[in-house]
């Protein structure tokens, strides 16, 4: 089943629903307090057997953002507690013994019945108090400023299930209240990464979320919809003018065989990854996204100044400054992305 918009009003939102693994929190207000939400249901790391971590770092900040991710498995059926634990535990046996990392990487999984679980060890801990944060292992760069969140699924061309959208973003509203982050700091894995995740599907339901979010915490803001910081993703079949702004700015870094023809085939995928091996970015994989992104736009010297203004112009902005920063690209590049709905 995937989302339904009859969860997406307010009344529902705030009301007593109930989903698999718990009721979502309808909040408690007394005089003189601030809305808060109730704590969620959270399966523990002891409670779904998890082996011993390795070693942990802890750090005494708390994090600024939230990190979407899906865990690029099957779409199960199998919607019981006996199913996401068994996801965690494959989750945590693969990061420690095939990645070799100190625990899971995620610090927190939601199942596709709706169970959200601990992922990594004393992430609970820390959010229940509010003010430190377990450093993770799922987005390099972000590990220490970003709680991990991993959804059970692919969500390349379906959405998660009912149950598992009502925790998200339950779990999602919780991290915001105890961290105290803004609903605009909820974004997706290829935000900061080459990579596809947490789903093209997914990743569109995102402002959604961040509006669910925003009203489940009660801040009437309009800006929850939007990020501030977002790159498209391009891959092999896109066609438009960011694709043809990334050409440009290819041509600029030495690869000149690129046709700037604003068509992503397969040259200009190898030059891509060609791109990604010489500015060691952690996936050589021939797609741009948030992490080859601010690579391509980063000023380079006089001799990419032609191909970044044509970039620019292929953007339709010729007012733009001839070094635009990286705020800048983003509003130029995200004009086509929503125009593809991407």
């Amino acid at each position: 089943m995937t989302v339904s918009a009859q969860f997406t009003r307010r009344g529902v939102l705030l009301g007593g629903l109930v989903v698999a693994g718990g009721a979502v929190g309808t909040g408690v207000l007394g005089a003189g307090q601030a809305w808060a939400l109730d704590t969620p249901s959270i399966i523990s790391c002891d409670d779904w057997d998890a082996r011993s971590a390795r070693s942990l770092k802890v750090h005494n900040r708390r994090p600024a953002k939230i990190l979407i991710h899906h865990t690029a498995t099957p779409n199960v059926s199998d919607l019981s507690r006996t199913q996401a634990q068994r996801l965690a535990r494959n989750i945590q046996n693969h990061h420690l013994d095939q990645q070799g990392w100190a625990d899971s990487g995620q610090h927190f999984t939601v199942s596709r019945g709706g169970y959200v679980l601990e992922g990594r060890h004393r992430s609970l801990e820390m959010l229940r108090g509010g003010r430190r944060m377990v450093e993770g292992a799922h987005c390099t760069g972000q590990n220490i400023i970003a709680v991990g969140i991993e959804n059970e699924g692919t969500y390349s061309t379906t959405g998660p299930t009912t149950q598992q959208w009502n925790r998200l973003r339950q779990m999602c509203a919780y991290v915001c209240q105890q961290y105290k982050v803004r609903p605009t700091e909820i974004y997706g894995h290829r935000d900061f990464k080459d990579t596809a995740c947490p789903g093209d599907v997914l990743y569109k339901m995102l402002p959604e979320l961040r509006t669910e979010v925003a009203e489940l915490l009660r801040e009437d803001d309009d800006s929850s919809t939007a990020s501030t910081e977002a790159w498209p993703l391009l891959r092999v079949a896109d066609r438009g003018s960011d694709v043809q702004a990334a050409q440009h700015l290819l041509r600029g870094a030495g690869y000149r065989d690129v046709v700037p023809d604003g068509r992503f085939d397969r040259r200009t995928a190898d030059a891509v990854r060609q791109f990604q091996k010489v500015n060691g970015t952690e996936q050589v994989n021939g797609m741009i996204g948030g992490e080859s992104w601010p690579l391509l736009v980063a000023p380079a010297g006089t001799g990419s100044t032609r191909e970044t203004t044509r970039a620019l112009q292929a953007l339709g902005a010729a007012a733009a400054p001839a070094e635009p920063d990286a705020a800048t690209w983003q509003q130029l590049l995200g004009r086509e992305a929503a125009r593809r709905g991407r």
